[in-house]
């Protein structure tokens, strides 16, 4: 959706716009990036919730509780922004404006405290490796903000960026894991690899 939706777009610059704007009411390519986008989020609730099962039986209180956390960030992202896109032609401070607005804060809590639970968890979990995963997209999520926030509005898109793709990144990072089973715990896999 990211690289097809802005040839929709005439005038779209990259650097310098979100990419919530590719999808908002009223944007030229908006049938296109919901199109493109359609499979993302039943897929990413999938993905989650299948981890969420996964790690049901580690023994890390805090990595389960962050995975959990960045589960109830993904059903607000697939619920939140669906029923509040960006209106292109209309101020902040319009009523869906303010609710989308008000959905990308209670992402961004979410993830954030879902990657730091994840990062001070990972060890006991015996999952040392998402930790780093898991630290590296946090890193990111924060430079994204500093960079919106500080930095020129050239390169806002650029830094806006930072952070939409962190969690696209972790969640993606998620899916492997438990695709070639290192979301067992630690115990698990031992026995696992006795048994054979």
């Amino acid at each position: 959706m990211v690289v097809f939706s802005p040839l929709a777009y005439p005038g779209y610059d990259w650097m310098t716009m979100a990419v919530s704007e590719l999808s908002a009411v009223g944007a030229p390519s908006a049938d296109l990036a919901n199109r493109l986008n359609c499979l993302f989020g039943p897929c990413g609730l999938v993905s989650i919730m299948a981890v969420c099962v996964a790690v049901a039986n580690i023994p890390s209180k805090r990595f389960r509780f962050g995975v959990y956390c960045f589960a109830a960030m993904e059903w607000l992202c697939s619920v939140g922004y669906p029923c509040f896109p960006w209106v292109s032609d209309a101020p902040n401070t319009e009523a869906q404006n303010v609710m989308h607005l008000l959905v990308t804060v209670l992402v961004v809590v979410f993830s954030l405290a879902a990657l730091v639970l994840i990062v001070f968890g990972a060890k006991k979990a015996g999952q040392k490796s998402l930790g780093i995963w898991a630290g590296i997209c946090l890193a990111a999520m924060v430079i994204g903000p500093i960079g919106t926030g500080l930095l020129p509005q050239s390169v806002f898109g650029l830094f806006e960026r930072f952070g939409t793709f962190s969690v696209v990144v972790f969640n993606a990072v998620l899916g492997m894991y438990l695709f070639v089973g290192k979301l067992e715990p630690d115990n698990t896999r031992e026995v696992r690899r006795i048994g054979q």
